[in-house]
């Protein structure tokens, strides 16, 4: 029986749903053979399709219904060996991710997720990266907003840089307008979802350093000058606070990819969020501190994950975002990389060029997101030619640097262009 080209896993969750009705027009746009949605509920399952069809005005009817539940391993099996590729939207991925994954390698299926946490990215990848090279099929997660943009943003500006590049740093701004920021209040602007993950992933933040250890014993070797993580940055009137999402992790693995299997130097990376006027500022540091502490006990842990909206100040419901606040929700990824010209003595001499690169899109949690997260499973499907050779788990920058992915990334909305230093 020949295989579905894509499962998308989690379908009736939230950002599962968005990643079917986007799946809808891909499929005819990107000659996609085959696909199905899966998940628990047979029924909640058929209603999605149903409204998925009034809501895209296209038939469904040809799209595969598949029951599987993450407690229930013969189901995932039977899934996983349906499909040359697992999309899985069934998050958080620290509670519900490794039995998906765990399947899709030992029937031989690819996956993609949208993970924005590090501990279960990084454990994957030291459990099951040997068996997924055994069995030929890629294992990559961070396939959404984390961390596409910084990830593929780094080797877009490598590949346009014409030099040496040795470090960039990320700044990340968001844009809502005026008129649509009551409504935002209203429902938030985050998924619960994502919230849960974040709650998780704080928590258990302590793990990181033992995990890496053991996924990778070896130091990389120092560079110079050292790119060095400043704890606030002013650019212009507004300032700066370290990112604390996934990125940094995900280029890292991604440039010990390319050192270790390519001996290219590793590029240093940092990344940044707009934190707004000194005042607010103040106040989100004053903010991360709390939420940091509550995650830390079990009785606070618990209050931030029961009452989300109160506690993140209602930018987190449990109904997630309204489709007007998600496609006015705009966001920019400055990328400032700095290194040496062609001929330059890389050792000798201070960096002398600087590039800037720009990453833009809409809605970055539910849009921009299941696009990056759909255009990594069909360049798997589709570019066999431009992967590496092998399988295995790994980083969006480590398999798709040499396909077309960012070109098919602009072509829907989520653009890459160099806009200072050509």
């Amino acid at each position: 029986m020949s295989r579905l080209d894509l499962v998308i896993f989690g379908a009736t969750g939230f950002t599962g749903k968005q990643a079917v009705i986007h799946m809808v027009k891909f499929a005819k746009k990107y000659d996609l053979g085959s696909w199905g949605v899966a998940g628990r509920s047979e029924t909640k399952l058929a209603n999605l399709m149903t409204e998925v069809s009034k809501k895209t005005g296209e038939d469904v009817s040809n799209v595969k219904i598949i029951i599987a539940d993450v407690d229930d391993e013969k189901s995932l099996k039977d899934m996983c060996s349906q499909t040359k590729m697992v999309v899985n939207c069934c998050g958080p991925y620290r509670l519900y991710g490794e039995p998906v994954v765990k399947a899709a390698v030992e029937n031989k299926a690819n996956y993609v997720d949208v993970s924005g946490e590090p501990q279960f990215m990084e454990l994957m990848q030291l459990r099951y990266d040997e068996q997924a090279r055994a069995a030929g099929v890629f294992i990559v997660s961070a396939c959404g907003w984390d961390s596409i943009p910084a990830d593929m943003g780094v080797i877009f500006l490598k590949q346009n840089f014409a030099g040496t590049l040795n470090s960039v740093e990320s700044y990340l701004k968001t844009y809502m307008p005026p008129e649509v920021e009551a409504e935002a209040r209203e429902r938030g602007v985050i998924n619960y979802g994502t919230w849960e993950s974040l709650v998780y992933g704080i928590a258990h933040h302590d793990e990181l350093p033992a995990l890496r250890k053991k996924l990778y014993p070896d130091p990389l070797p120092p560079l110079k000058p050292k790119l060095l993580r400043q704890k606030l940055q002013k650019k212009g009137s507004k300032w700066y606070l370290p990112f604390l999402g996934a990125d940094e992790s995900v280029v890292y693995r991604t440039q010990r990819y390319l050192y270790h299997k390519e001996q290219q130097r590793p590029i240093q990376f940092r990344a940044y969020f707009k934190s707004g006027g000194l005042l607010q500022t103040i106040l989100t540091i004053f903010g991360g501190i709390l939420l940091y502490i509550m995650t830390k006990f079990s009785f606070t842990r618990n209050i931030l994950l029961k009452y989300p909206k109160v506690c993140s100040f209602g930018m987190i419901t449990r109904e997630g975002p309204t489709d007007n606040v998600m496609n006015n929700t705009h966001f920019t990824f400055e990328l400032v990389g700095k290194g040496w010209e062609n001929g330059a003595d890389v050792e000798n001499t201070k960096p002398n060029k600087t590039v800037i690169a720009k990453v833009t899109g809409t809605n970055p949690g539910y849009g921009a997101t299941v696009v990056a997260l759909l255009m990594s499973a069909l360049t798997i499907l589709k570019e066999k030619e431009n992967l590496p050779a092998a399988g295995g788990v790994a980083t969006p920058g480590a398999v798709f640097k040499n396909t077309n992915i960012i070109k098919k990334l602009i072509e829907n909305n989520l653009n890459y262009e160099i806009v200072d230093g050509k």
